[in-house]
C-alpha cells in the first residue's frame, strides 16, 4: 500500500507540473496520475522510466514541432494537449502489464511485452511528430497512392525511420541496467534485445498506420472539403460526416492495439 502511496504521490506530480506546462488538459492529467499511480506504485523505477522515457520525449517532439504541424490540425482528431483517451490509449496496456506482473511476478514475457508496448506507441508518436520534417510526399501504407500530409495511413521514409528511432529509444532505455553493467560495448544478448524491441515497436506503428488506411473511422468536412479524423465536428465547427471505415474505430482504438501490437510481437520474439 505504501509503494501505491509514493506512486500516486509522484505520478500526481508529474502530471500537475504536464497540465501545468500544457502537454495535458485535465482529464488528461487525471487519466496519467491513474496510469503513473499503477506503473510507479507497483512496477517499481525500472517500469516507470519507460513511461516517463515516452511521455517526456513525445511532449518534448509535441511543443518543438507544434507549429510545423499546425497545418494539419485540420486532420488530426485532436491537438498536442492529450486527453484521457490518448492518455489510457498509449498507457493502458502497460499499465495492464504492470498488474499482471505484479500478481505473477514469475511470469518471463511481461517485461518484454511491456518493453514492445512502449516502443510501439513511441513510435508512432515519434513518426507523428517528426514525420511532419519530411519532404517527400506520403504514400498509403496499402497501395503506394500518393495523399496529402497527415492523411491516415500515409507514411513516408523520413516518417518510418523516425518510428524506428522512437523505439530504439525505448529498446535502449529498457536495457539500459544492462548496458550500464558492462560500461562498455553492450554483449550481443543486449543487442539482440535492443534489436527486437525496436523491431515489435516497429511492427505495431505499421499495425496502426495498416488500420489507418483501412478500417480506422475518416470524415469528411463539406465546408473545408477535407478529410479528417475530427468528429462530430470539424475545427472549423462543420458536423463532418464517415466516408470509409468503422465509426468505433477512431485514432484512440487504434494507438490502444498499435501497443497490444507491439506487445504481442515481444511476446512472439521471446
Amino acid at each position: 500500500m505504501s509503494n501505491l502511496l509514493i506512486g500516486f504521490l509522484i505520478a500526481a506530480i508529474i502530471s500537475f507540473l504536464a497540465w501545468q506546462v500544457k502537454s495535458l488538459n485535465r482529464s488528461g492529467a487525471i487519466a496519467a496520475t491513474l496510469i503513473g499511480t499503477v506503473i510507479f506504485g507497483l512496477g517499481g523505477w525500472q517500469w516507470a522510466a519507460i513511461l516517463l522515457g515516452f511521455f517526456i520525449s513525445s511532449s518534448i517532439l509535441s511543443k518543438i514541432l507544434r507549429e510545423k504541424k499546425s497545418s494539419l490540425i485540420e486532420k488530426f482528431s485532436k491537438g498536442s494537449r492529450r486527453d484521457a483517451a490518448q492518455v489510457f490509449a498509449n498507457g493502458g496496456v502497460g499499465a495492464l502489464l504492470v498488474i499482471i506482473h505484479y500478481l505473477f511476478p514469475d511470469l518471463s514475457w511481461v517485461w518484454p511485452a511491456y518493453l514492445g508496448s512502449f516502443a510501439a506507441v513511441n513510435a508512432d508518436t515519434w513518426a507523428t511528430e517528426l514525420g511532419v520534417l519530411s519532404k517527400k510526399i506520403p504514400k498509403l501504407i496499402t497501395t503506394g497512392e500518393t495523399v496529402e500530409r497527415g492523411t491516415s495511413g500515409a507514411i513516408t521514409l523520413g516518417g518510418t525511420l523516425a518510428a524506428l528511432s522512437g523505439a530504439f529509444f525505448i529498446a535502449v532505455l529498457g536495457q539500459s541496467p544492462e548496458i550500464l553493467k558492462y560500461l562498455s560495448i553492450p554483449v550481443l544478448p543486449t543487442i539482440i534485445a535492443i534489436l527486437s524491441i525496436s523491431f515489435a515497436g516497429l511492427i505495431g506503428s505499421m499495425v496502426d498506420s495498416l488500420l489507418g488506411a483501412t478500417i480506422q473511422a475518416i470524415y469528411h468536412c463539406p465546408t473545408c472539403n477535407k478529410e479528417t479524423e475530427q468528429n462530430p465536428l470539424h475545427h472549423c465547427g462543420t458536423n463532418t460526416q464517415l466516408i470509409r471505415g468503422l465509426k468505433w474505430l477512431n485514432n484512440d482504438l487504434v494507438n490502444t492495439i498499435c501497443g497490444l501490437c507491439g506487445a504481442l510481437a515481444m511476446i512472439a520474439i521471446v
